[in-house]
């Protein structure tokens, strides 16, 4: 299993409880039961479909892409950011 961290969660004492009496029942560890739920519950998370990114629309009063303007030249585009900004 690889190398092990300890660590302290909090759960209500009616949990644990019930955590401990079922490692009892099938003759294993507390440890066990809480590893094995939480791999479940990853598992679980992992096998569900992520919804796909959107990117939101937070243009305002744009119009699009103006006529002069090269993509690819930093500097020119820094140059209108600023100068519109009044730096």
């Amino acid at each position: 299993m690889g190398t092990h961290m300890k660590t302290t969660i909090d759960i209500s004492d009616a949990l644990f409880e019930e955590a401990r009496k079922l490692a009892r029942e099938r003759s294993t560890t507390f440890r066990e039961v809480v590893e094995r739920a939480l791999r479940r519950e990853i598992e679980e998370a992992e096998a569900k479909p992520r919804k796909p990114f959107k990117l939101r629309d937070v243009s305002v009063r744009g119009q699009g892409l103006q006529p002069g303007i090269d993509l690819s030249d930093r500097d020119q585009i820094l140059e209108l950011i600023y100068r519109r900004r009044g730096w």
